[in-house]
């Protein structure tokens, strides 16, 4: 359902899905995965917004994949749209000097959790006028991501939403304090979207020091950041979780989607009906 991206990273707009592959692979992959969130957003009624990253620039090892790049991925952007003109897109930058480029293609600019203190990157990103999606980093607490959105307000009252996507515990393990998503709604005053996917990470403990994950816990945390109040979701999707390039581990199948946002939709209406 086509609906204005703005209105969604407000507070009081509706509850939205950001979904897609971890890296950008090929235009005939993205279609699968874009028609599979139109299918959502048609029998749920749910505003769904694509995602998938030109450059993983914080990979474990110099030899893991990366993603195709900034110039190939904005080709691969833009075949998209011209697919798909119903489905808003989104992607994450990593250098200021890389927003302007990503905004002339893209419709929401995304801040990685590793960068999310970046103060350059985040005022860049804010220059854009586009909305903006910070991700927590896994290390910071409310009054951190209060900081964040301050340096992005500082240019203008822009569209912000602030993605929750679970702490480190210990050293290759990460837990989800659902007390966050009210704590965040209340103190930062954003939107705030729940990150199923990242959230069941087990960073470097996956095949030769790759992050692992344990997806058969996507669900689980999933219903419960709904019931808790979460505004949205994000999720990474793929026809085929074994085959992509990054994150195999921690992606959810994309035919496994349309059943989870029932189950999603079901807690809504239970409990905010």
């Amino acid at each position: 359902m086509p609906v204005s991206v703005n209105s969604l990273f407000i507070p009081g707009g509706k509850f939205f899905l950001i979904a897609g592959p971890c890296v950008l692979e090929s235009t005939e992959l993205h279609c699968v995965v874009a028609r599979e969130l139109l299918h959502v957003s048609k029998q749920l009624e749910i505003p769904v917004i694509f995602k998938a990253s030109f450059d993983k620039a914080n990979r474990r090892s110099g030899t893991s994949p990366r993603g195709p790049g900034l110039e190939h991925g904005l080709r691969l952007f833009r075949e998209l749209k011209e697919e798909m003109p119903d489905v808003p897109v989104l992607t994450d930058i990593h250098e200021p000097e890389q927003a302007e480029m990503v905004a002339e293609v893209c419709d929401v600019l995304q801040v990685p959790a590793n960068l999310c203190r970046q103060t350059d990157l985040l005022q860049a990103a804010a220059a854009t006028h586009l909305p903006l999606n910070l991700k927590k980093g896994q290390w910071v607490g409310v009054s951190e991501m209060q900081g964040a959105v301050a340096k992005v307000r500082k240019l203008r009252e822009s569209p912000v939403v602030v993605t929750e996507r679970g702490t480190f515990f210990g050293y290759g393990d990460l837990v989800v304090d659902m007390r966050n998503i009210p704590r965040l709604q209340r103190e930062l005053r954003v939107p705030v979207v729940f990150d199923g996917t990242h959230s069941v990470q087990r960073p470097a403990q996956g095949r030769r020091g790759r992050s692992g994950g344990d997806r058969s816990c996507i669900a689980v945390l999933v219903r419960a950041a709904v019931a808790a109040g979460a505004n949205g979701l994000f999720l990474e999707v793929h026809p085929r979780p074994e085959a992509a390039p990054s994150d195999a581990e921690s992606m959810l199948p994309l035919d496994e989607l349309m059943p989870l946002m029932r189950d999603v939709m079901a807690i809504r209406e239970a409990l905010y009906q």
